[in-house]
């Protein structure tokens, strides 16, 4: 699916994707959440809690560059290809979190971030160097890969753990 290049399309794929995903939630109770592929032990309930901790990076990032901090992306003291040692963290956290919990701070994170995607007009969202730490991504794109993107990911895998377990 290609990215979003304007507010409208940005806020379509989010409320799409996240349809989707809300849609696979409905059919896993607390003892599915913890469920995963055979080759991969990330749980479903580690899935949600890492895309929760990303929308909320994203937040970070935005407001660390307004105040005119040092914005660190990924993560301070990461780089992108040490995300695996990153997310480890970040898949523990989430499977030792109930996942009623988790799936309540996912929608927090989601609504907070569909505000502030509705919040902010289309030139600050899609003008390049609007914002030096995005560096060639738009602000927009940030928001797309830390909202959709992550949203249709999860669904995908959340999907085949289900299908997989039965």
């Amino acid at each position: 699916m290609p990215a979003a290049t304007n507010k409208s399309d940005l806020l379509a794929a989010f409320d799409k994707e996240l349809a989707k995903l809300r849609k696979t939630f409905d059919g896993i109770n607390d003892a599915q959440s913890s469920l995963s592929l055979q080759d991969d032990n990330t749980t479903i309930k580690a899935v949600i809690a890492h895309r929760t901790h990303w929308m909320g990076m994203f937040h970070g990032w935005y407001e660390d560059g307004i105040a005119g901090r040092e914005v660190h992306v990924p993560a301070k003291g990461y780089k992108w290809n040490q995300l695996k040692e990153y997310n480890d963290r970040l898949y523990a956290m989430g499977d030792a979190t109930a996942w009623d919990d988790l799936l309540a701070e996912f929608e927090t994170a989601c609504k907070k971030l569909r505000a502030f995607i509705e919040s902010h007009e289309n030139i600050e969202l899609y003008a390049s160097g609007v914002h030096g730490w995005t560096g060639k991504w738009t602000l927009g794109r940030y928001a797309e890969a830390s909202g959709p993107s992550h949203f249709r990911s999860a669904n995908t895998y959340i999907r085949k753990v289900l299908r997989n377990s039965w």
